[in-house]
């Protein structure tokens, strides 16, 4: 199974995805969770301890390891530098564990290059590559809303792009404007869910306005979700509710992929 989960800041994607990654790994699975999104914190919403969390560095930020790999040093745009630089030894060498699930930070992709051809784009791209289609592990990408981290010659191995909104006409809109991306890396599978739902009408709300998704299920609000979070726990560690609506939304998507 290889899920990349998008969705606007602040809906609640990197929840969803630090549940789901808990709970494939409490079935036995071996799992990998990826956090492509400078603004995520998918250490926390997995549980990572503050000790395992000070082991975890962004590779992005690696400039020695970049420049080792691709033969280019740091911000030299416009030299020349290998485009297949060696990454399958860094999930092992470069990811932390906690509880059955290896965590792996990307980081940012430095503005200053143009966000396109640069050595770290080039190295991350051929990791998250490498991870998706040679890797046995289920894998779980945290996305940002602009897909920074995924490339065409990868993406025919995500099992589905799962778009997280919550019951609000901006969250929806990117919604649509992330399909959107998707459709140009010929993503198969988009799918919603939704969060942060109160009642049956923002559950309508969400699948009336976005009817052209697959809907896979929804996220109540839950103040035991901001509980965990000023905590630095997880919410899987704390609250049954949302492992439920979680495991839910999981057996939906396994039926549909």
């Amino acid at each position: 199974m290889k899920i990349a989960i998008s969705g606007k800041g602040g809906v609640g994607k990197t929840t969803l995805a630090g549940v789901m990654a808990r709970i494939l790994a409490s079935r036995g699975r071996k799992v990998l969770a990826i956090d492509a999104d400078p603004d995520s914190n998918l250490a926390s919403a997995i549980g990572l301890p503050k000790e395992a969390l000070a082991k975890l560095s962004p590779i992005a930020s690696m400039t020695s390891m970049i420049e080792e790999r691709t033969g280019a040093k740091k911000g030299s745009y416009g030299t020349m530098f290998k485009l297949n630089p060696k990454v399958d030894d860094l999930p092992d060498d470069m990811g932390v564990s906690y509880q059955g699930v290896k965590l792996l930070l990307l980081g940012c992709i430095p503005q200053g290059g143009g966000g396109c051809f640069c050595p770290e784009n080039v190295l991350l791209k051929n990791l998250v590559r490498h991870l998706l289609v040679q890797r046995e592990e289920a894998l779980i990408i945290d996305m940002e809303a602009g897909l920074e981290h995924l490339g065409r010659g990868s993406t025919g191995y995500v099992d589905a792009l799962i778009i997280v909104v919550e019951p609000g006409q901006r969250a929806m809109n990117t919604a649509r404007q992330i399909k959107k991306l998707g459709e140009d890396l010929k993503i198969k599978n988009t799918m919603i869910v939704g969060n942060k739902v109160n009642s049956d009408e923002d559950k309508r709300l969400i699948e009336e306005q976005l009817s052209d998704f697959p809907v896979l299920g929804h996220m109540s609000f839950n103040p035991k979700v901001l509980q965990a979070d000023r905590e630095g726990k997880s919410p899987y560690d704390i609250d049954e509710k949302i492992k439920e609506e979680v495991e839910t939304i999981l057996k939906e998507l396994e039926k549909r992929i």
